[in-house]
């Protein structure tokens, strides 16, 4: 096999994604299902509007000062692996492990599942199927056989090469941004003076918690917002990434949060905040209101090609972790390898869809995946704490791109990010001390790999 020669940034991996290309990969992996669905999880927790309305707009802020602070770091060490990077090369090997360790055992691979299903459920309403309905010896529902079957799919795509890869994603979020603007459009245009009902106000003590889950709604919006990191996975397969990832950085989350904002706009315009949370599927209700039982149908096939998107997406995003971890010889570096024709870390989109079947075949993990987002929260800190390390430890660096409002716009990506968890740990600690838990068991793991490292000579790190 031939020696696949570096990049001056030190990176294997060839370089064919331009700003569009980037730009939907950070879009279609952010817009998936929960713009249609967490807006009734939220108004479940927070039955005040302007609080309602203000927590949407908090996210989508904090998903902006992440936007504008990765940027400076893309642009810094434009490589494969993204988050994994920057929290190394800010706090070193034992951190960059340890998100990598999590994104393997539980977040990535439950991602994976949970999208995949979602899909998959969509896909069977569309076609008349029951998603329930058991199939084969393992009794698994015909939804988790599909959806098994759509991530098989889009890993072969992607284990062909990025570019495959990139056209259906441009193709989907192309696809999901031109829906969401047709239901806001048509929300307002065809619903100038909806029949609002009056939600009956809170009662004593009812405020309060009110306000005591707003910390835990925004877990869920959150969510719904998570993805905006993504491309930064993929800065070592982009062209002139100096240039265009702090372009599709920024571009991209605003996209995300103008679409966001419109939408949360035209659901309150047409149902009230006290019936959303007995309205799960809310963009469905909104589009029936509007354009009748060919309004379920249209959202249906926009969530299931949503999602559809999010998961390519995930795909071509996530395994890029792995890769770069076994390039630090902190993970198995068969891993490592390049594919000579391809030219994509085939090693890694095996394993990633390995891991996405077996967790789809095990409904319980699909439909717990979103409760370790706050998992991945720690290390989007670590990530955006790397920028005021390395502007104190490496400021003779040449840095193409400056976080915008440096420093107060970290800062506050900061002490949001310590607000969320510790209001998690109050409100939600089994969750909490699960996802810490898991995070924790990657230490021991961490110092027994880096010992048969040693032992073996292994020492040389590229």
């Amino acid at each position: 096999m031939p020696e696949i020669t570096a990049d001056r940034w030190g990176e294997r991996l060839p370089r064919k994604l331009g700003l569009l290309s980037a730009w939907a990969v950070l879009v279609g992996s952010t817009i998936g299902s929960g713009i249609f669905r967490t807006p009734a999880v939220v108004a479940g927790r927070v039955s005040i509007p302007w609080l309602f309305g203000t927590g949407w707009v908090l996210g989508g802020v904090l998903a902006l000062a992440g936007a504008l602070t990765y940027a400076e770091l893309a642009a810094l060490f434009p490589r494969t692996g993204g988050m994994y990077v920057f929290i190394r090369e800010g706090f070193g090997r034992l951190p960059a492990f340890l998100f990598g360790w999590a994104e393997l055992v539980v977040i990535r691979p439950a991602s994976y599942g949970a999208i995949a299903i979602t899909s998959a459920e969509y896909f069977c309403r569309l076609i008349g199927l029951d998603p329930a309905l058991p199939v084969g010896v393992l009794s698994l529902g015909v939804a988790q056989v599909i959806a098994a079957g759509f991530i098989v799919a889009v890993a072969v795509v992607n284990y062909r090469g990025i570019q495959l890869g990139a056209i259906i994603q441009n193709a989907s979020t192309v696809f999901k941004v031109g829906a969401l603007i047709v239901l806001v459009g048509l929300g307002f245009a065809l619903t100038p003076d909806p029949n609002f009902h009056v939600a009956a106000a809170p009662v004593a003590g009812e405020t309060f918690s009110t306000v005591a889950g707003f910390g835990v709604a925004m877990v869920a919006i959150l969510w719904a917002y998570d993805g905006w990191a993504d491309v930064a996975f993929v800065s070592g397969e982009v062209k002139d990434p100096q240039r265009t990832l702090p372009k599709a950085l920024f571009i991209g989350t605003a996209t995300v949060v103008v679409l966001y904002l419109a939408a949360i706009a035209v659901y309150m315009h047409i149902v009230p905040l006290a019936e959303m949370p007995g309205s799960p599927l809310i963009a469905a209700d909104v589009a029936q209101s509007i354009l009748g039982r060919g309004g379920v149908v249209f959202v249906s096939l926009a969530i299931m090609i949503s999602t559809f998107g999010t998961l390519n997406g995930s795909i071509m995003t996530g395994p890029r972790v792995f890769f770069a971890m076994a390039e630090d010889k902190l993970f198995f570096r068969k891993l490592a390898d390049v594919h000579p024709r391809f030219g994509t870390p085939w090693a890694s989109i095996v394993l990633a869809m390995v891991l996405g079947v077996i967790f789809v075949s095990i409904r319980t993990f699909a439909q717990l995946a979103d409760q370790f987002i706050i998992g991945i929260w720690p290390f989007y800190a670590l990530g955006v704490a790397a920028v005021f390390v390395l502007r104190r430890r490496r400021p003779e660096m040449e840095r193409p791109y400056k976080t915008w409002g440096y420093p107060l716009v970290p800062l506050l990506f900061l002490l949001a990010s310590v607000y969320l968890l510790g209001n998690y740990m109050l409100t939600e600690p089994l969750t909490f001390g699960a996802d810490v838990l898991v995070i924790l068991v990657g230490i021991p793991i961490f110092l027994l790999w880096e010992r048969h490292r040693k032992a073996t000579g292994d020492v040389t790190i590229p």
